[in-house]
């Protein structure tokens, strides 16, 4: 086998098991901290072992920057595939804390790896928006629909809190009634 060949095998690896991983419903293993969502790590490590027992994961040095706030960083290598998360020490604001304590900096490394694990796709809707402003859910439960369909809409709505939920009901019952052509 030549090393295209290779190489084109373990590509084919990673997409088969990410098509099926990133089907997995994941909504009842997820904590609500105040209004964010997080995948339990521990559920993570459990099914990505499941999957591939051969399954390893690193964390780098933390970074310290200029204000003192740190950025902790993890490796996870799965499937023949090394992919890296990093994740602020942040409070249950969302807020990055300066100085963290042993404890802040655990949390954030625990959580830094159920995100590396979802770049594997477990959970990986749950990580959608993250980078866009808090409290436009309606904006991104439409663009989770229109780009991904009802059942990745449908995952979104189920780690939203109920502040949230209200927000987007109008959507979901303007989606049903267009889907049962009662509309």
């Amino acid at each position: 086998m030549t090393i295209k060949e290779v190489i084109s095998n373990s590509i084919d690896i990673v997409v088969g098991f990410f098509k099926k991983l990133r089907l997995l419903d994941v909504s009842k293993y997820v904590e609500k901290k105040g209004q964010f969502s997080y995948l339990s790590w521990a559920w993570a490590v459990d099914t990505l072992l499941q999957h591939d027992e051969s399954s390893t994961w690193a964390y780098s040095d933390p970074l310290t920057l200029p204000d003192g706030s740190m950025m902790v960083f993890c490796t996870v290598k799965a499937f023949g595939k090394e992919m890296t998360a990093q994740l602020p020490v942040l409070d249950f604001k969302n807020q990055a804390i300066k100085n963290p304590n042993t404890m802040q900096l655990n949390t954030a490394m625990q959580r830094c790896l159920a995100k590396a694990i979802a770049l594997y796709g477990i959970g990986l809707y749950i990580y959608q928006g993250e980078d866009l402003p808090e409290g436009d859910v309606l904006e991104r439960i439409t663009n989770i629909f229109n780009e991904q369909g009802i059942d990745e809409a449908r995952k979104y709505f189920n780690t939203l809190d109920g502040a949230d939920r209200k927000l987007v009901t109008p959507f979901i019952k303007k989606v049903k009634e267009e889907k049962d052509g009662t509309a």
